[in-house]
């Protein structure tokens, strides 16, 4: 049996996951610096993207496509996953089985 990868552990260095998302090394340190991101560090301090990294990156390239800006992107993120704790706090709940 071949075992699952945990897709929040980082495997990537910044210049692949800037390939793999589809922007640049300059955009991950600048969505870092902005609290989108927050990718693991080795003891070493280099960055490591993890697969939850990368899907969030493809997440806020899509937003950006969409028109929005890094502060209303930053907005969206919240929002969503503010609906993703309440959607699991309803999953864990009896009463609403």
């Amino acid at each position: 049996m071949i075992a699952v990868q945990d897709p929040a552990r980082g495997l990537f260095a910044i210049s692949v996951a800037a390939e793999l998302s589809g922007t640049t090394v300059q955009n991950l340190r600048a969505y870092e610096r902005r609290g989108l991101l927050d990718p693991e560090r080795t003891p070493g301090g280099t960055r490591r993207y993890s697969q939850d990294d990368v899907d969030r990156l493809s997440r806020i390239r899509a937003l950006l496509d969409a028109g929005l800006n890094l502060a209303g992107i930053e907005q969206v993120l919240d929002l969503e996953a503010e609906v993703a704790r309440l959607e699991g706090l309803l999953e864990d709940d009896p009463r609403t089985s």
